[in-house]
């Protein structure tokens, strides 16, 4: 058996392959906060589907409460998730 799309917590669905990036990202080397290349991988994860589902809005809002930036990195990801939603 497959591991679910979501991974639940608290009893709220979350994208699982988003926060699996967010944990890749902040492990290992490094300063334990995602980068500019990261939140590219993030935005490829969200507009994978063509569109913007509570789920990943949920999983984004999660891992935006829950994990640190670089100041280029929040900035850039936050303006490129207004323009993407936006467009949808």
């Amino acid at each position: 058996m497959s591991e679910s799309y979501y991974k639940v917590m608290d009893g709220k669905k979350y994208d699982r392959g988003m926060l699996t990036l967010a944990d890749e990202a902040t492990a290992g080397q490094g300063d334990g906060r995602i980068s500019l290349d990261d939140a590219r991988k993030l935005i490829t994860a969200v507009t994978d589907g063509g569109r913007y589902t509570d789920v990943e809005k949920e999983t984004m809002a999660y891992i935006r409460d829950n994990y640190r930036f670089t100041d280029e990195a929040d900035e850039w990801l936050r303006t490129e998730i207004r323009r993407w939603a936006a467009a949808k």
